[in-house]
């Protein structure tokens, strides 16, 4: 009885979707949390086993749901991508191998410690911390991974670091934080970035065809 009883106490705890708070303190900081989102999302868009989100609530002790908090980007190996409704660890037994955590006046100091620490006892393999707007954090980008069992902190050289765990250079452009896929030698882009690109190489083909078309008949342009 007593066993029924526990399994209905867990059924009736409230594991709620949201805290009331706002998703970010300014749009600066709204926008880049989407980049970073978006543009993971569509890097590893052909790998099932790769879940990415961001402001999800996080439950990392059953039964509390006290024990939570709400990474601002977080990618996770070796689950499933489908869309969740909240995050909650016992029930994925993964902890996500990356998050960034994009520092505000608000949050800089929780990211700097508690957090720090947080995902340290998780085992985070890379933890980055960005400040958008270039004013309160020590330096803009601040890097940890993993060595001997504790998140480091490890040098950003040239405004740029590379992430083991996502194959990417991370980098902070002066405008923002971006990644660059060392492999294709570019950016990282979003889907509407993607669609304005392609756009402009079609309309590039049409005025070279165009081109080349009046060059083949001189005459019908006399």
């Amino acid at each position: 009885m007593s066993a029924v009883l526990n399994l209905k106490k867990r059924a009736e705890i409230l594991y709620p979707e949201t805290d009331g708070k706002p998703m970010a303190e300014t749009d600066i900081h709204r926008e880049q949390m989407y980049y970073l989102i978006e543009t993971l999302k569509v890097h590893f868009q052909s790998q099932a086993d790769v879940y990415i989100s961001g402001n999800i609530m996080f439950y990392y002790e059953e039964g509390n749901p006290r024990k939570v908090f709400s990474p601002d980007v977080m990618v996770c190996f070796g689950i499933s991508g489908e869309v969740r409704r909240t995050f909650k660890l016992w029930e994925e037994k993964q902890f996500p191998q990356v998050i960034f955590e994009i520092s505000s006046r608000g949050t800089w100091g929780e990211d700097l410690n508690k957090k720090w620490f947080l995902y340290q006892q998780f085992g985070v393999k890379e933890y980055y911390i960005f400040d958008p707007e270039y004013d309160y954090l020590p330096e803009p980008l601040i890097a940890y991974r993993v060595k001997r069992g504790e998140l480091k902190q490890v040098a950003v050289k040239n405004k740029r670091i590379f992430s083991e765990e996502l194959g990417l250079d991370v980098v902070d452009t002066g405008e923002g934080l971006r990644f660059f896929n060392p492999e294709t030698k570019e950016f990282l882009l979003t889907l509407s970035e993607e669609q304005q690109a392609r756009r402009q190489a079609e309309d590039e083909v049409a005025r070279l065809r165009e081109e080349l078309q009046r060059l083949k008949n001189p005459k019908n342009n006399s």
